[in-house]
């Protein structure tokens, strides 16, 4: 399940024409309808638990906070995430290792204190990784995955935030790699890849919120 070029572009594209739609029809007046949603791309470094280092990449949200819910669930929402992991590898990682991850699930916001806003979050989705380099064997695998997280926003212009995300994730039973010439077996095992994201993220609309 690789995140390919076309993938990416119909990602960037969805979330420009979310974000233009939804700018259009919360524009016209401050007593007009509006749809609360957020969208937001940052740039993410991970350890990758494929052996020691890091992998840099980007990260694309669309977050969805219904207004329809009770007061006391005030704060709910849903998260779909998208992240291509693919560059500045370190040198002790497998040539040409790569995450990517699509996802979605629950995110909690609490309300804004003196223009931050913290925030948890569960997910779940699709992790693919591939290792190896253009000489040698490609390895690839695939696997539903589980990740949990939080960060805090900070409020930069009006609907604009600042967002910095943590997240931990759990791919369960990841096939590591049958011996090779330089290299014992690794069995299948757990991967725990983990990392952080800032990025910015535009809030349409967060009334209660305010």
């Amino acid at each position: 399940m690789r995140l390919k070029p076309n993938l990416w572009l119909a990602l960037a594209t969805l979330f420009v024409s979310v974000a233009y739609s939804v700018h259009a029809q919360s524009a016209p007046s401050a007593g007009g309808k509006r749809i609360p949603f957020a969208v937001g791309a940052g740039v993410s470094g991970y350890n990758p638990d494929d052996g020691h280092g890091h992998l840099l990449g980007g990260t694309l949200w669309v977050d969805y906070f219904p207004s329809w819910v009770p007061p006391f669930m005030r704060g709910i929402g849903l998260e779909a995430e998208a992240r291509d992991l693919n560059y500045d590898r370190s040198p002790d990682l497998s040539a040409n290792l790569r995450q990517d991850v699509v996802q979605g699930g629950l995110i909690y916001s609490w309300p804004v204190f003196h223009d931050f806003r913290p925030y948890g979050k569960f997910s779940e989705g699709y992790g693919n990784a591939d290792e190896g380099s253009a000489a040698t064997v490609r390895y690839h695998d695939s696997r539903t995955i589980v990740s949990g997280g939080g960060g805090v926003e900070c409020r930069a212009f009006r609907s604009l935030w600042v967002r910095a995300d943590y997240e931990y994730q759990s791919w369960p039973n990841f096939f590591k790699h049958p011996a090779t010439l330089t290299e014992p077996a690794r069995p299948a095992g757990r991967l725990n890849p983990q990392g952080f994201t800032v990025g910015a993220v535009f809030h349409f609309d967060r009334p209660h919120f305010h």
